[in-house]
């Protein structure tokens, strides 16, 4: 018989050893699950959902900026851009015909961004949210949304408006009004996949962007329009570098045009940035303060001997003129020799403290970024000449802007106003938050002066050096100027002018102020009773035909100087003033809601088009000189006030 076998039993050391093992990897296998799960379970939780998901900003619309009536000049738009990964798409021919329709593109073109080449593809262009509608739910195309500054009006009124540059106002109101006009950016969460791309359709608003709130401007569309146009013109016809035209309200300070224009691009605002020798615009102001002062009277008068005067070396001299003359006919004719001669009676604080009332040497305040006040030195830094040459306009620097406010304090009885370019400030839901009200400047001389001024103003274009500004039916008063223009390397150039008008309107009861300047005229005809009093007159008989106008019509009615003439035959009037009188005028205006036949302007002078157009309540688009050879659209086709008819313009022929 076989010993039987016995087995050891382990030790019970092995045991216990074994055990404890078991136990403590149990141990510190809870302990990290608690770890884990309870201690850092927040931390994993966030870091699990940041693989899964993203967050993103989502970009407010800016507010919109507005004429005074309401009309939108710059808004926020949605556009789409449009990027495809090619290892995404489940069906490619689906994709292939949805980019086709949605985008408008040719099968070829969708079948290249379709293309496993490369792993992404982006659509040229930008697209609206029709595109996002139809291809947004597609897996592997990837619609990104954007906001873009949509002017509706082109560059009409681009360098008052501004731009906006990575969400940023860049310029102008939208520089100014930054903080009124951003928006508060909203927060999106995007769903990802196991490799981190977004998953179509796939995404939460959970902040909802806030837009920004709108700007109101005092600007009036139809005078900002009528006033490029007439600027265009002139400086076409002329050969300038290009120019300035604005239309204030004399009583509240409104800036209702605001135009400028250099080398043919109407995208600069030199106006308010680019001051400039005024030149003969300026005399009025020295008569203001002659007359204030109790120098002389409109009857006094002054002899010009031979229209020549040598001040401490520097000769003035006259165009016209000799003899004795009053200080009336010295500004109704620009003499510089009779203005420089009454203005010495002035002492040189009296003569500077005038000009400064009027708010030349300083900033107008008008609220957009840029703006230079000019210069006008103090008495203690003038020279033996400098009074005279002051006198005349030269030795000062002013801007346009200036020259508007200044020369409706001449309209409004003397008082110098702030310049009202921003009516109201409103919220997201249209409510008014702040409001800009007429603000005097201050009193700049007695109303009986400024009475006597202006009358002579009258005399200026009625016989005087502005009669290419005289209208038949209304009083117009106003000056010009014609200043050499000074190098920037130093020095006046030969043969360049700055030419001017400043005017307002009707006289007797003005209810516009109407500046214009050209840069650097070409040609025989370079003085601004030449070239800039035509613009002014263009403006004023533009701005009375048509259809909406800020002009109080009752009030004009009591300044037609012809009384059996009503308004409407008056304006009628005006519109085919430069027409032969064999051409029939358009006096019929288009009721709101209402069409009629465009009219036929085939062979008229593209002014008079333009004029006959915009008295129906039409928008009037235009490039060149020269007679009308078609519209588009064709004539007959009915038009609504507010259409906009682009004249096809017969370029006139060189020599």
């Amino acid at each position: 018989m076989s010993p039987r076998r016995v087995h050891a039993r382990p030790a019970p050391w092995r045991r216990r050893l074994l055990l404890a093992g078991w136990l403590l990897s149990g141990a510190v296998i809870a302990a990290r699950a608690t770890q884990i799960q309870v201690v850092q379970g927040a931390s994993w939780g966030e870091l699990a959902a940041d693989q899964h998901t993203t967050d993103k900003s989502v970009a407010a619309p800016r507010g919109a900026i507005v004429d005074r009536d309401g009309v939108p000049l710059a808004v926020s738009r949605e556009i789409y851009r449009i990027g495809i990964a090619p290892n995404e798409l489940a069906d490619r021919d689906q994709a292939v015909a949805a980019l086709v329709e949605a985008l408008e593109i040719s099968p070829r073109e969708a079948r290249r961004l379709t293309s496993d080449d490369r792993r992404w593809h982006v659509v040229p262009g930008r697209f609206p949210p029709r595109a996002r509608e139809a291809l947004g739910p597609i897996r592997g195309i990837h619609v990104d949304r954007e906001l873009e500054r949509f002017h509706p009006h082109g560059d009409l009124a681009r360098a008052v408006l501004g731009t906006v540059i990575d969400e940023n106002g860049q310029g102008g109101i939208e520089q100014a009004f930054e903080p009124a006009l951003r928006g508060t950016a909203g927060r999106e969460v995007v769903a990802r996949d196991n490799v981190g791309l977004p998953i179509p359709g796939e995404s939460f608003l959970v902040d909802t962007p806030l837009s920004g709130g709108s700007v109101v401007l005092a600007l009036d569309m139809d005078l900002q329009e009528i006033a490029r146009q007439a600027l265009k013109d002139a400086v076409e016809e002329s050969g300038a570098r290009g120019g300035d035209v604005l239309v204030t309200d004399p009583h509240t300070g409104e800036l209702l045009a605001m135009v400028s224009m250099r080398d043919g691009q109407a995208g600069s605002l030199s106006s308010v940035n680019a001051p400039y020798e005024p030149g003969s615009t300026l005399k009025p102001f020295t008569v203001a303060g002659i007359l204030s002062r109790g120098v002389a009277v409109l009857d006094d008068s002054i002899d010009i001997g031979n229209g020549t005067w040598t001040v401490n070396g520097r000769t003035l001299t006259d165009v016209h003129g000799s003899g004795v003359i009053t200080l009336a006919d010295a500004l109704r004719t620009s003499s510089n020799v009779g203005i420089a001669k009454f203005a010495s009676g002035l002492e040189r604080g009296e003569q500077y403290e005038t000009l400064r009332d009027f708010g030349f040497g300083v900033p107008t305040g008008i609220p957009l970024p840029g703006e230079v006040g000019g210069l006008l030195r103090r008495p203690s830094r003038w020279s033996g000449q400098s009074a005279a040459s002051l006198a005349i306009g030269y030795e000062i620097s002013v801007t346009p802007v200036q020259m508007a406010m200044a020369y409706g304090a001449l309209a409004n009885g003397g008082l110098l106003m702030e310049p009202r370019l921003v009516r109201e400030i409103r919220d997201p839901m249209g409510r008014t938050l702040e409001r800009f009200d007429a603000r005097p400047v201050r009193r700049v001389v007695d109303a009986d002066v400024v009475a006597q001024v202006a009358a002579v103003l009258e005399d200026v274009v009625e016989d005087g050096t502005g009669t290419r500004a005289r209208m038949s039916t209304f009083r117009v008063a106003g000056k010009s100027g014609t200043a050499r223009a000074y190098s920037a390397g130093g020095g006046y150039n030969a043969g360049d002018y700055y030419a001017s008008f400043a005017g307002f309107f009707p006289a007797d009861d003005p209810q516009l102020v109407v500046f214009v300047k050209l840069d650097r005229p070409r040609g025989g005809a370079y003085y601004g009773g030449s070239v800039a009093a035509p613009v002014t007159r263009a403006t004023l008989e533009a701005a009375l035909a048509a259809r909406s106008t800020p002009l109080d019509r009752d009030r004009l009615l009591r300044s037609v100087q012809l009384p059996s003439r009503n308004l409407e035959e008056s304006v009628a009037r005006f519109a085919s003033s430069a027409a032969a009188p064999t051409v029939p005028v358009v006096t019929t205006r288009i009721a709101p809601g209402q069409s009629v036949p465009l009219p036929d302007v085939s062979g008229l002078p593209a002014r008079v088009a333009a004029r006959r157009l915009h008295a129906l309540g039409l928008r009037v688009a235009r490039g060149g000189i020269g007679d009308i050879s078609g519209t588009v659209p064709r004539a007959g086709v009915r038009v609504q006030p507010g259409d906009t008819i682009h004249l096809r313009v017969r370029q006139r022929s060189g020599g």
